[in-house]
């Protein structure tokens, strides 16, 4: 999937037959990251190294499409927050290391999708050098109208502002990517219908916010959720920081000065969904970086168990609903 992506369009005609895509000068790389995604720096890791890069761009709507990679390790920072852009890097070779929460940093890998807001977020990333990216450059306005349209709310900082994977393998999101490359024309180097153009925009904006929204464990079903108290967003900030431990919803409660059926109520009415739904999830997605992040010789089962997983049957059963993969085949993907 997503192997002529740029390249070729749904009849197998090259795109962009007269246009600079690749280059192993740094001012011509940065000029297309600039005009690709918004004014930032670029780093080689090897002072003298000059870029291999590959430096394709197509629009699609207010979408811009970009298959790039710069063909040394490199790092890339200070993206600039003016831009209003939203970055989501699609993972087809090699592996990018990303910010996630805190000081914390992950590697996509091929199939991997990443998304971050640069116009509410700092971000940086590191490039293997061997990797290769189709990206998307999204406006934050854009998504918020989406947003909007469908669901009645625009979401807060608190979704805005989250660094995270979502996606995996043969995703969903990786099907509409793949039709929305194959629908370009290459005799005009776009898609030339302005109303398919705008539906595909549609639908691109759709589903990212929808992954978005899931992997960081939001409803958007109710438009209430935008306006929830206090209490139920630092019972999520707890909840994700010590879901390793396995805490109770009890647990929970008493920290926060409210009583277990209050926090429910809370979950159920601004959320739609339970605190322990959402505590489970942060488990699971404790549990993911973890096999991640293992080291040689570790093991699924000893992993989980020091999560306080004790029914690894359950827990493989739900850990594969929320990633379309066991969690033997995760341990094996980081090991990679």
């Amino acid at each position: 999937m997503l192997e002529t992506a740029l390249l070729q369009d749904g009849s197998g005609t090259p795109l962009l037959r007269d246009t600079l895509t690749a280059t192993r000068e740094w001012s011509v790389v940065n000029d297309f990251c600039h005009r690709a995604y918004m004014p930032l720096s670029t780093h080689p890791l090897t002072a003298g190294m000059d870029p291999n890069a590959t430096i394709r761009m197509l629009d699609i709507g207010r979408i811009t499409f970009s298959r790039f990679c710069f063909g040394t390790p490199t790092r890339a920072d200070d993206f600039d927050p003016d831009s209003g852009n939203i970055i989501v890097v699609n993972t087809l070779r090699g592996s990018v290391r990303h910010p996630v929460g805190g000081n914390d940093a992950i590697d996509t890998r091929p199939g991997d999708s990443y998304v971050v807001d640069c116009s509410r977020t700092q971000y940086w990333n590191l490039a293997d050098g061997d990797d290769l990216q189709l990206n998307l450059t999204i406006p934050h306005k854009l998504m918020e109208e989406t947003a909007a349209r469908w669901y009645g709310f625009v979401p807060e900082d608190d979704l805005w502002k989250k660094r995270l994977i979502f996606g995996a393998g043969q995703s969903a999101w990786l099907s509409l990517l793949d039709y929305a490359t194959r629908s370009l024309d290459a005799r005009h180097d776009r898609i030339g219908d302005p109303l398919t153009e705008r539906r595909i925009e549609e639908m691109i904006c759709l589903e990212l916010l929808r992954n978005w929204a899931q992997a960081s464990g939001l409803n958007l079903e109710t438009g209430a959720r935008a306006a929830a108290p206090h209490y139920v967003r630092e019972a999520e900030r707890l909840m994700r920081q010590s879901a390793e431990d396995a805490p109770t919803i009890t647990e929970i409660a008493a920290r926060l000065g409210i009583t277990a059926r209050s926090l429910s109520e809370g979950f159920r009415r601004f959320r739609g969904l339970t605190p322990h739904e959402f505590l489970s999830a942060a488990r699971l997605d404790a549990l993911h970086a973890a096999l991640r992040a293992a080291r040689p010789g570790e093991t699924v089962t000893a992993i989980a168990r020091a999560r306080g997983y004790v029914n690894l049957g359950a827990m493989t059963a739900r850990y594969r609903e929320r990633f379309g993969e066991s969690p033997a085949q995760t341990l094996r993907r980081g090991r990679h």
